[in-house]
């Protein structure tokens, strides 16, 4: 019971963290009345190492475009089999 009680805190708080961390610190500003905790978010967020987003390589290409060939409208759409 009380490891339930413990993880479920435990939760609520790493959720309050993130959410204190995209409303303020995310976007350049400074946390109201915690400045302290707005400077450590950001300290911590350098430190740790990131993929580099610029990469050289051209994005992957993919033709979403519907192939409607084969549609029988008669049938409702379905394809027509060859039998």
């Amino acid at each position: 019971m009380w490891t339930l009680v413990v993880s479920m805190l435990v939760i609520l708080v790493l959720a309050g963290v993130v959410v204190l961390y995209v409303a303020f610190p995310h976007r350049g500003e400074d946390v109201p009345h915690l400045t302290w905790v707005g400077r450590l978010m950001r300290k911590g967020v350098d430190n740790v190492p990131t993929l580099d987003n610029t990469a050289d390589d051209a994005p992957a290409h993919e033709d979403w475009s519907l192939d409607l060939t084969g549609l029988d409208p008669d049938r409702g759409g379905s394809r027509e089999r060859s039998s």
